[in-house]
């Protein structure tokens, strides 16, 4: 499964749903599908949204299992 910081890096930022929805071309409903895990990104919306939250993609997703990114 893959799992995410979506939510920890966007309020980093005080960003809304619908502002990141914005910035990534999506909706505010994918982003929050996203967040709880229900929808998995494309590469190229991963890409978009780690660009967006000035990260990168590895510290954005990973795969559950993985134990050096788990928190």
């Amino acid at each position: 499964m893959l799992k995410n910081r979506v939510k920890e890096m966007r309020a980093r930022y005080s960003l809304t749903q619908s502002e990141l929805g914005k910035q990534v071309a999506v909706t505010r409903q994918t982003i929050a599908f996203i967040e709880k895990g229900e929808f998995s990104p494309s590469v190229t919306l991963a890409l978009k949204l780690a660009k967006a939250l000035q990260t990168d993609i590895d510290e954005l997703f990973w795969l559950e299992g993985e134990d050096d990114n788990e928190k």
